[in-house]
């Protein structure tokens, strides 16, 4: 009888403290204490990376989530006996990831330690109302390691990951034209798949501007140690300029082909004031170009400053390279876009958040432009788009002919009438390559002869507008 009160107190007391551990262990200082003494007698360390950080609209600490998954999905994913496919909207083909409740097994090569990665998703208790992804799920990462090796790990093979990871996001991801998009709260970007299939292989130009252009780039991708020593943002800026038609729209898409890097076309028409100009540059990412067109034709943008240029005390022009505000605009900043806006947008300090961007602007009218606007350092490299002169045709020829077909005698009377020409002629690549487009009734002989007719019919149109000059000079 004893015996039995005896274990059913036991069994009571036994009971009591379960509870009373169970409740105290809703208590932080209870939690820091038992990890303490789990962590002295471990010796191992966790990681956790969440997809989604504190706040979920920085996208920070999803692109170090991401960058493991690319990671793990690529390098480690034939350990794996459970796995998961999805078709990201950025990618090429369905991607194949490590799905939950896994151990995956990883070497750290460096320091010869083995690490395991676990996936797993946590799912709310209740019914809640969604503000954002993180409420629906939470889904992370864990790493486990030995404690001896925390400094190689923190310090090598993280930051290898996350590099590895991106390096695999950018290979299976497709490339992106954005347009800025006026909506309720402010103009935000809206993405399509950018498939121009233009290359500097296929761009009619002079070859060795050709040349200096690609060297310029590669220059410039390799750069993040050279721009960091000489403590300059990492950017550049490129101003494309000529007649219509001489291909500046399809060198931005050389360009972005070239790079790899996303396209925003950016509308200023659509941007209501500098702050919405802020904003729309720090939405864009990394590798990215940013576009503006026909710059010339932007309000507000093409006011020479000569008539309001202000001076110094001794009377000469003051070195300022921003238009002097009027009396009625010098609280405007916020409401309108102004040059003074623009000109932080390209190389303020707003210019250094991020990296890898390249700034474009296209005119037909370089003379336009404020000088403060292109000049060096903000337009670092000036590129003339011009008329086809003989070389560009050469490439165009190639492109659009097959000029094998022709013979000895059709191609050096063609050719050699065809570079005599353009050399007195200015046309545009656009309008050479639409005389050379092929149809079923037209050969590679027929299309060569209709440029050439073309040709002949401007230089004479030239020659007589130069008669009619002469005619009005002399009558006066």
């Amino acid at each position: 009888m004893v015996s039995t009160e005896l274990w059913a107190g036991l069994g009571s007391a036994l009971l009591f403290l379960i509870g009373l551990v169970a409740a105290a262990m809703n208590h932080t200082r209870i939690k820091l204490w038992l990890n303490k003494i789990a962590a002295y007698f471990s010796s191992y360390i966790q990681i956790t990376i969440p997809e989604y950080g504190a706040d979920p609209s920085q996208s920070t600490d999803r692109d170090f989530f991401v960058a493991v998954e690319a990671y793990l999905s690529e390098y480690c994913i034939h350990g794996a006996r459970k796995l998961k496919a999805e078709l990201g909207r950025d990618s090429k083909k369905p991607q194949a990831a490590i799905d939950d409740d896994q151990e995956i097994v990883d070497t750290f090569h460096d320091v010869g330690t083995k690490l395991w990665w676990y996936a797993y998703t946590e799912y709310p208790k209740s019914q809640i109302i969604i503000h954002n992804p993180a409420d629906e799920k939470r889904r992370f990462y864990r790493l486990v390691f030995h404690k001896k090796f925390r400094d190689p790990i923190l310090g090598s093979y993280l930051p290898q990951v996350i590099e590895k990871g991106r390096a695999v996001i950018a290979k299976n991801r497709k490339h992106r034209l954005f347009t800025n998009i006026p909506k309720r709260g402010g103009t935000f970007w809206s993405p399509v798949a950018f498939q121009h299939p233009a290359t500097f292989a296929t761009l009619a130009m002079d070859p060795a501007e050709k040349e200096a252009i690609v060297d310029d780039l590669d220059a410039f991708k390799q750069g993040k140690d050279y721009y960091t020593r000489i403590g300059r943002a990492w950017k550049r800026g490129y101003l494309l300029f000529g007649p219509p038609g001489t291909g500046k729209s399809t060198m931005i898409a050389a360009i972005a082909k070239h790079l790899e890097y996303d396209v925003y076309d950016l509308e200023l028409m659509a941007v209501k004031n500098n702050t919405e100009l802020r904003q729309l540059f720090v939405l864009t990412t990394d590798k990215s170009i940013i576009v503006i067109e026909d710059i010339d034709r932007s309000v507000h943008l093409t006011t020479k400053r000569s008539d309001n240029k202000p001076h110094n005390r001794s009377g000469g022009e003051s070195s300022n390279t921003t238009l002097p505000p009027k009396e009625d605009d010098k609280d405007d900043e916020d409401t309108k876009l102004t040059l003074s806006g623009l000109l932080n947008f390209i190389d303020g300090l707003w210019s250094a958040c991020g990296g890898k961007r390249i700034i474009i602007f296209t005119t037909n009218n370089k003379d336009n432009l404020d000088p403060a606007l292109i000049r060096r350092g903000r337009m670092d490299k000036h590129i003339e788009m011009s008329y086809c002169r003989y070389e560009a045709f050469q490439l165009l020829a190639r492109n659009y002919l097959d000029t094998n077909i022709l013979n000895e005698s059709q191609f050096f009377h063609l050719f050699g009438e065809i570079q005599k020409l353009l050399a007195e002629v200015d046309m545009s690549p656009a309008d050479v390559a639409e005389h050379l487009m092929r149809t079923e009734k037209r050969d590679a002989a027929a299309c060569l002869e209709g440029l050439v007719v073309a040709l002949r019919n401007a230089k004479d149109d030239k020659a007589k507008a130069k008669e009619q000059v002469v005619e009005i000079v002399h009558d006066k």
